[in-house]
């Protein structure tokens, strides 16, 4: 049964309903390169449903008879209003708040996909293939550039500074908008930055959005 609710950092509920999940490819060159991938032209978008969505902070539950089940993470924004057509000035005044996820992957399914021209939902949108973290408000960040970073077993895995995204934050979540309504509880997922790898069973994941968000959670 879906219970996930969006959440602030002091365990405060966020009145809003859980909307979509809209999340975007390759927006850090290095990712795109590590996997081969080539960089494209225009973001590469596509969407996670809410049943993808849990609670960071419960342990890891991943499909064990489809193949490797890679960890991507990100930066995500919380939408606080209305979007379509958005100018990016609406689009920055729409960000309620910041917080971290998962973006789960079953790599062998989307190098299949992929091989055959069709699209990612198979590997990008099952039950639990989106963790996320409890939101800071966006007023806390005050400077240009936002890092976030993952540990695994006290071994820095990824390590990633939006100021290296091909499409930046603002205009990515105005583009988002003329393709496509945003609507308040809506969840965008901004990239990953390289060193993507498959989660093992008894894994201990750190992740830290600056100094003002720290996640530990277990794969089960």
């Amino acid at each position: 049964m879906q219970d996930y609710q969006h959440h602030w950092k002091d365990g405060t509920p966020v009145h809003l309903p859980l909307g979509k999940i809209v999340c975007v490819g390759r927006n850090y060159a290095e990712h795109a390169r590590e996997l081969n991938n080539p960089i494209p032209d225009e973001p590469l978008l596509f969407i996670k449903p809410s049943t993808s969505a849990v609670y960071m902070t419960r342990p890891l539950e991943v499909p064990r008879d489809r193949g490797d089940v890679h960890f991507e993470t990100e930066l995500a924004v919380l939408i606080g209003r209305p979007l379509s057509n958005a100018s990016d000035s609406e689009a920055e005044a729409a960000i309620l708040g910041y917080g971290l996820a998962l973006d789960l992957t079953l790599r062998d399914v989307q190098s299949q996909l992929k091989a055959k021209g069709q699209p990612w939902e198979r590997a990008k949108a099952f039950d639990g293939a989106c963790p996320l973290s409890p939101f800071i408000p966006a007023d806390r960040f005050t400077g240009t550039d936002i890092r976030f970073t993952l540990d695994i077993d006290g071994d820095r895995q990824q390590t990633g500074d939006t100021g290296d995204m091909l499409n930046p934050i603002i205009p990515l979540i105005a583009h988002m908008s003329s393709q496509f309504s945003l609507l308040p509880g809506d969840v965008i997922l901004t990239g990953t930055p390289k060193g993507v790898g498959p989660l093992i069973s008894g894994q201990t994941l750190s992740l830290e959005l600056e100094d003002l968000l720290f996640v530990e959670t277990k794969v089960a």
